[in-house]
């Protein structure tokens, strides 16, 4: 209790000025936090707010979805490339293959109609 009466005491000591000037600093200071208050709450603001999240919502899945074809990718890859890099040629003869016959088809089939 003694902390209080002290408190007490050294305010009580304070003179007119300095109660007024500790008056104006919070007001300044609750001037100062309305107007945060204000632009935090503020439509535009909010609405910036949601659009850079928006924003960082697509970067971020766009991210995911290049790393995901990258990987897809290097898979296929290295279906095709050996360790060294060289082509396999077992692997690829039977695609290109393949892939001629479906394009011979599909001309055939586009020639009948």
């Amino acid at each position: 209790m003694g902390e209080v009466s002290t408190r007490d005491e050294s305010r009580d000591r304070r003179s007119a000025a300095q109660i007024e000037a500790d008056i104006a600093r919070t007001r300044a200071q609750l001037a100062a936090t309305l107007d945060e208050l204000a632009v935090a709450v503020h439509p535009s603001t909010i609405v910036g707010q949601a659009k850079a999240q928006a924003k960082a919502s697509v970067d971020r899945t766009v991210g995911q979805a290049f790393v995901a074809v990258n990987r897809g990718v290097e898979q296929v890859r290295a279906q095709f490339v050996d360790e060294k890099g060289q082509p396999r040629k077992e692997r690829i003869i039977p695609v290109v293959a393949v892939a001629g016959a479906v394009v011979v088809g599909l001309v055939l089939l586009r020639r009948k109609k």
